[in-house]
Order: structure tokens, then C-alpha cells, then sequence
């Protein structure tokens, strides 16, 4: 169903937006009725908004945002500003920190009405960790260049076809011992659907939330080892979890080839949760959506004999446990 906004019409330039969070961003402000400009490296990944679309309500456009003329073509004409451009590898401050503060440079002397900059939980400018220097890098140069540009901070995000609960999904799966990296590190799963509306209520109303950082997580706090038993519960799978070391854990991250890198375990074991004094989804008037809402039937997939052996699998584990 439509929904009546002050976006509709309107021309919204997403940078980045053909990653993960980018579909949830894009759905969310095409039932809004703006228009999208969706300006990345690789436009063609998001063929499969097509089909949401009206007529001439979405445009997919090439875009180096290290190249100024290629931002300044993605900006022409557009009235709002969403930028989701992140990576964990390359030369990280240029990408998410130098290139967002020319990109809110240039939008601000275009005069755009509102930029919404997703930076990250754990962003420091002063961060030995590549990852978060280049967030915390970015968020100041947006705001020096954009003072009222919106930042928003999620947690590890979280949707059926995710990278996280599915690559957890697929080993528990396929292994019945797992090891569990930083298994007491606590981390605050944000739904992307809940991301993907702080962005348009951020967007539609600059004059509320322009200025303000949020950090937005979800309703509950799970350590890494309560979210593989979650997992393994909704598969109908009994397993077991082996708690890797730190120093173990560091040095795997260490090896050239391995799933994840140095950084990546840093800000693992470092947790993601919403700081208590942060605004965060209440301020935007956003109830965020728990885990265990969707799980079970996300998980239907990893489960033996998919749905039909469902409730069988979990009786066993009833009885057993």
C-alpha cells in the first residue's frame, strides 16, 4: 500500500545503494512514492527493484563516489541524500570517511533538503580499527559539511536473506560441533526493514531529526553463543558449541584466507549495543522488531526435510532436553 509522505515525487540519490541494507532502503521509499536515483559501483545488482518500481521512478546510475563529477552527476536535481557506502576492505577512510564529507559538501551547496548518513555502532575517528576510524571519519566530515544531516548507527543487521544468520544457519546445518568466535560478545540485532524506516522518517523530516545521531538496535541483547542455540533451536537441530579462545580467535582472523579479518574480530568481541544515553528507535517513533519474530520460519530452509519435518524434529529435542 502507498504511503502518503513528503517524499512523494520527490528525487532521492542513494549512494551505495545496491548493498545488503540498500533493497530495504530503496522498497521503503518507493512505497513512499519518491523517485530513486541509485548511484553505485555496480548498479546492475539491483535489477530486482525493477519490478516495484512505477514507470520512471527508479533510475540506476554508475558512480565512483571518489570522483567528483561522478557524485556530482548522481546529485543533479535531487532533493534528499541517503548515503550507504560501506566496505571492510580498501583504503576505508577515503571510502567511508573522505568520500561521504565531499559527498555532503556538495549536496549542501546543491541545496538538498535532507542527508541521511549510515555510519555504524562503534564509529571513531580515533579508532586504531580501519572499519571504525573510516565511520567516525566519515559522520565528521558529513556534519562539518552538512550540519543538519541525520546519522544513523545501527547494530549488526539482520533480514531473511542476510549474510550473518545464514552463514550461521548453513553450519549449524552441516556440523553438529561448532566453534563460537567471541561467544559472550553481546550484540544488539537490528531488523533491515526497521533500518530501512529510520532512513525515510529520517529523510521526511529534517527539521525534527537533522543535527542528531541514533543508534539503532533491536529489542534484546544476545551474546554470540545465545544466537547459534537460537538458530540450532529453530532447525529443530540439537548441537554443540565450543567457546574459542580470544588469543585462538585472534590469531585464525589473522590468517591470509579465513571468513573473517583482524577488524572484524576487534569489533566482534568488542560487541554492538546501543549506548543508554543514545537516542535511538523510540526518538524516531520506530517499535524495532525482535529476533525470534521471524527465526523459525527463516530457518525452515536449514531444517530436515524442510517444513513437513519441522515439528517432529523439534518433539525430539523436547523430550530430550
Amino acid at each position: 500500500m502507498p504511503i502518503s509522505s513528503p517524499l512523494t515525487g520527490q528525487l532521492v540519490t542513494i549512494f551505495g545503494g545496491t548493498g545488503y541494507i540498500g533493497n530495504y532502503v530503496a522498497q521503503s521509499l518507493l512505497v513512499r512514492g519518491a523517485r530513486i536515483r541509485l548511484a553505485s559501483r555496480a548498479p546492475f545488482k539491483a535489477q530486482d527493484l525493477k519490478p516495484l518500481a512505477n514507470l520512471g521512478q527508479l533510475q540506476l546510475m554508475p558512480c565512483d563516489i571518489t570522483h567528483e563529477a561522478h557524485v556530482a552527476a548522481a546529485l543533479d536535481g535531487a532533493s534528499h541524500v541517503v548515503n550507504l557506502v560501506g566496505a571492510f576492505d580498501g583504503d576505508l577512510v577515503k571510502l567511508m570517511g573522505e568520500a561521504p564529507g565531499a559527498m555532503a559538501q556538495m549536496a549542501q551547496k546543491r541545496g538538498v533538503k535532507s542527508f541521511v548518513h549510515v555510519s555504524a555502532i562503534g564509529a571513531d575517528p580515533s579508532s586504531a580499527i580501519d572499519y571504525a576510524r573510516g565511520k567516525g571519519v566519515g559522520e565528521l566530515r558529513v556534519l562539518g559539511a552538512f550540519p543538519t544531516a541525520t546519522v544513523l548507527r545501527p547494530s549488526i543487521v539482520f533480514g531473511k536473506d542476510d549474510n550473518f544468520l545464514n552463514m550461521f544457519g548453513g553450519m549449524i546445518e552441516m556440523l553438529p560441533v561448532l566453534p563460537v568466535f567471541g561467544p559472550d560478545a553481546k550484540l544488539q540485532l537490528v531488523y533491515a526493514d526497521d533500518v530501512a524506516e529510520a532512513v525515510a522518517i529520517a529523510l521526511e523530516h529534517p527539521e525534527r531529526h537533522g543535527g542528531h545521531t541514533y543508534e539503532l538496535g533491536g529489542p534484546e541483547q544476545l551474546s554470540m553463543i545465545e544466537i547459534h542455540e537460537r538458530i540450532a533451536a529453530a532447525q529443530g537441530r540439537k548441537r554443540s558449541f565450543l567457546r574459542v579462545p580470544d588469543g585462538i580467535s585472534a590469531a585464525f582472523a589473522a590468517m591470509p584466507g579465513t571468513p573473517m579479518s583482524r577488524d572484524q574480530w576487534t569489533l566482534l568481541k568488542a560487541g554492538s549495543t546501543v549506548a543508554p544515553s543514545a537516542r535511538g528507535f523510540a526518538d524516531l517513533g520506530i517499535a524495532p522488531k525482535p529476533l525470534g519474530l521471524f527465526l523459525d520460519k527463516w530457518m525452515l530452509r536449514y531444517r530436515k526435510h524442510g517444513r513437513f519435518g519441522a515439528a517432529n524434529e523439534r518433539a525430539k529435542l523436547r523430550k530430550s532436553g
